[in-house]
């Protein structure tokens, strides 16, 4: 698993962590649905992490704890 697969798996496990859809998390965070979208699909590449702050507060965690977890631990290695 990549980053950005890892970061979208996050996303969607704290959503149906705290049962949310992604049109109520953009809605409580302030990041535009199609934002949310594009992190969780192909289009997106490299989450900005400005946004992933934004989803952060708007699921009222802090950065550490999105990424605290066994996601992230065996990343594969992005420099080719």
């Amino acid at each position: 698993m990549n980053t950005k697969e890892a970061v979208a798996k996050r996303i969607l496990q704290l959503c149906d962590q705290r049962k949310l859809s992604v049109n109520a998390l953009a809605t409580v965070s302030g990041v535009p649905p199609s934002t949310i979208y594009s992190m969780l699909n192909e289009k997106s590449q490299n989450p900005g992490i400005v946004s992933l702050k934004k989803l952060c507060d708007g699921l009222d965690i802090t950065l550490r704890e999105f990424f605290d977890s066994d996601l992230f631990e065996a990343l594969e290695q992005e420099i080719q």
